[in-house]
């Protein structure tokens, strides 16, 4: 390399360390700053000032494949390539209006893998240094938590809910109330190894107003109450004329055998249904297979 053109670099370097706002003798300031990368082939590409009697350095992050370097020799002069910057100035300054890219591949292989920029003549100003920074990396999405399985009927066992007696289903009588414009269709009465639960599909009057139930207890002889988790099949809201599977699910303790329960499913507008002669079955009620 010549002599003059080693002083031309070392100039370049030792400006660009420092900010300068002192015109250059076309008049225009000299500035010294940082730009990013395009992330991505639609964003616009970074603009960079250059002039033809001033010199530009591009300082990049990360080792440079200078002989991937390309831009148009017609109006575009490469002063000098190093492993870390390229200099660049223009023949004459450009017209308005005229963008020229210039484009070089990083030699890591990280992303964006190519540095661009559209070099351009501002009247006002000329781009003494640029400092080329890559684009942050997009966050990393936190890991999807693991989506609970489906339960198998071996966690049943497993879980002491089926015992050797099995599972008892008997069916529940379906409930028609028109005062308070509910049906019960499809009412079964499950009663496994500690557990009991009555599925109904309720129906709520078209007549009525939307009907969200909140609680359910079973009432039994001498007012015996056990409190029931509640469970709706889909949305909780049960509009009018529509119908939902509901669930009544209680933990039960030992009880005599044959008893008869009331199961209240009580709502959110005072709107309460009363399922009659839930009866336990004599099945397992006294722990006896």
């Amino acid at each position: 390399m010549f002599q003059p053109l080693r002083l031309s670099l070392a100039l370049a370097l030792f400006w660009g360390a420092v900010a300068r706002a002192e015109p250059t003798h076309g008049g225009r300031v000299e500035r010294t700053r940082a730009v990013t990368l395009a992330s991505s082939p639609t964003e616009p590409l970074p603009e960079v000032h250059v002039a033809g009697d001033n010199p530009t350095l591009l300082f990049f992050p990360a080792p440079i494949q200078t002989k991937t370097l390309t831009f148009d020799e017609s109006r575009i002069r490469v002063l000098d390539t190093g492993a870390l910057s390229v200099i660049v100035q223009a023949v004459t300054d450009l017209k308005e209006g005229e963008r020229h890219e210039i484009g070089v591949f990083f030699a890591d292989g990280r992303a964006p893998s190519r540095a661009a920029f559209v070099l351009v003549t501002d009247p006002t100003e000329v781009d003494a240094r640029i400092d080329v920074q890559r684009p942050d990396p997009p966050a990393t999405p936190c890991p999807t938590e693991a989506q609970p399985r489906m339960p198998l009927p071996e966690d049943f066992v497993l879980l002491g809910y089926v015992g050797k007696t099995g599972v008892s289903v008997t069916p529940v009588k379906d409930v028609v109330d028109e005062e308070q414009g509910f049906k019960t269709t499809s009412g079964l009465f499950y009663l496994g190894n500690g557990w009991a639960l009555v599925s109904l599909k309720v129906r709520n009057h078209f007549e009525h107003p939307a009907w969200i139930p909140r609680e359910a207890t079973f009432t039994g002889p001498s007012g015996l109450k056990l409190r029931a988790r509640l469970v709706v099949d889909g949305a909780e809201v049960i509009k009018p004329g529509a119908s939902r599977r509901v669930l009544a699910v209680v933990d039960m303790p030992k009880l005599s055998a044959d008893k008869v329960f009331a199961l209240e499913l009580i709502g959110s507008d005072g709107r309460n249904l009363i399922v009659p002669d839930v009866r336990f079955p004599k099945f397992g009620m006294e722990g006896t297979p």
